[in-house]
């Protein structure tokens, strides 16, 4: 044992804070202690809302994050639990007649597979738009949306330690094999990223690429730490883990040999950093997740903190207040609050433009400089990042002010635009023009002005070597 691992308090045989990881799906819905409060009719219809958006729970979130005394409304609940009108009602009421009159697996299965295919499993051109080439042949596993940043999916991280219900990426997890990303090969991220120096920021992400082992981590990770690859600047893991299941950096049998691999990142000159998804303030109570958080930052790491503004969990500014001053207590940064993506099941969670940014502001006003760190509302939509700045009247027209804070032609990235106010509206393709334009300038055939090296004819950037 080293004095390293001593001094963030591994000590054999005494930690009070280890427990066996267990975790419940479908398949275990019947065997949660918790749910059996619930009638057979509630039962049936969680398994019908399961067997199309994907269900995973363990044992820390039922016993310590969800306080059982307020279910349905308890927001971790809502978090964590298939809900009925997660599904329209037409899709839940075919689901449940199959559940509750005992069809097969297999009928309802296919069922499932035709109402996921209605939801927009890969929004924002990430199949269509976001894979790269590398000597003319996809790279799979690999989204390249911005000039500088490359996302990675490696193949066993493609799941968490639990989903979240408002999950944009729950298409990874339904098994469906045309709807996964994933990539094995670290040997062909090496190459890419050795053919594209603009890339100056790899991403690792999935699902939750902390499910795996570090000693299958580190095989992704060390080879970027190569001196032939030094424009890679920062490495990113975007993790669940901190929130699900902080016992991956505290009592978990390889947590320090995960902290050493952070710590390696550092001392070769990288910046690492760990981009949490603390979606509540509730996942940042517990002692063990406290601990986490603070052995992360001993390892060199910094933790960034995001999520998206989601209804029924934490559509309220007190709740997101609560939240940043969390997260700067225990000295992470808060990051993006985002707006909840057209995928899945939105319309149970989708909060309109204009709530969302009162949300924001009122939130933001009452948090120290330290807090406001956090950008938002943020939507990841297809031509880039588009942040919703306020509202303005511009000659008499009441609009609401964006910004493309990243974007698929660099040349965007900082623009501003305005869009008609609408108080419905709750993503990019609901809004239009304002003041008279009759498309925006990032639109499909509109004038995008001057074009840098390294944009295609659609003034996008090329992902092609």
């Amino acid at each position: 044992m080293t004095s390293l691992a001593l001094q963030r308090g591994y000590i054999p045989g005494n930690q009070p804070d280890a427990r066996r990881f267990k975790v419940f799906t479908r398949r275990h819905i019947d065997q949660i202690p918790q749910l059996e409060q619930l009638s057979l009719s509630d039962l049936n219809a969680m398994k019908a809302v399961s067997a199309v958006l994907p269900f995973r729970v363990n044992s820390y979130v039922v016993e310590e994050l969800i306080d059982w005394s307020n279910i349905p409304q308890d927001p971790m609940f809502q978090l964590t639990f298939p809900q009925p009108a997660m599904l329209s009602s037409d899709d839940f009421g075919r689901m449940y007649s199959l559940v509750a009159g005992g069809a097969s697996e297999e009928t309802i299965q296919a069922a499932a597979r035709e109402v996921q295919r209605t939801l927009n499993p890969h929004p924002a051109g990430q199949m269509e738009l976001n894979v790269p080439k590398l000597h003319g042949e996809p790279m799979l596993g690999m989204q390249h949306k911005y000039r500088e940043t490359l996302l990675f999916f490696p193949a066993a991280g493609q799941t968490c330690h639990a989903y979240c219900t408002y999950c944009f990426r729950w298409a990874q997890f339904v098994g469906i094999k045309e709807f996964k990303f994933a990539n094995s090969e670290a040997e062909s991220l090496v190459e890419y990223l050795g053919a594209h120096p603009e890339v100056i920021s790899v991403l690792f992400t999935g699902g939750d690429p902390m499910v795996m082992k570090t000693s299958l981590l580190r095989r992704y990770i060390e080879p970027l730490l190569d001196p032939r690859l030094d424009h890679v600047l920062s490495i990113r893991i975007g993790t669940k883990a901190p929130a699900y299941w902080p016992h991956r950096f505290v009592t978990d049998p390889d947590a320090d040999d995960a902290l050493r691999l952070f710590e390696r990142v550092a001392n070769a000159g990288r910046h690492i950093a760990i981009m949490v998804h603390y979606s509540h303030p509730r996942e940042l109570e517990t002692p063990i997740a406290q601990k986490a958080i603070r052995r992360i930052q001993s390892a060199g790491a910094t933790v960034r903190c995001q999520a998206p503004l989601i209804r029924h969990v934490n559509d309220a500014a007190d709740t997101w207040v609560e939240l940043w001053t969390r997260q700067v207590r225990l000295g992470a940064v808060p990051y993006y609050m985002f707006v909840e993506r057209d995928t899945g099941p939105k319309r149970y969670f989708e909060v309109p433009l204009a709530r969302a940014l009162d949300i924001f502001r009122q939130a933001y006003a009452r948090v120290s400089g330290l807090g406001r760190t956090a950008r938002g509302p943020a939507m990841s939509a297809t031509p880039g990042k588009v942040l919703v700045v306020g509202t303005a009247s511009v000659h008499g027209e009441e609009v609401f002010v964006l910004k493309f804070i990243q974007a698929r032609n660099p040349a965007w990235v900082g623009k501003t635009f305005f869009a008609k106010y609408d108080t419905a509206a709750t993503w990019l393709d609901d809004l239009k023009p304002a003041l008279g334009e009759e498309r925006f300038f990032f639109d499909e055939g509109a004038d995008t002005g001057d074009q840098p090296r390294g944009l295609s004819r659609s003034g996008l950037f090329s992902l092609t070597q």
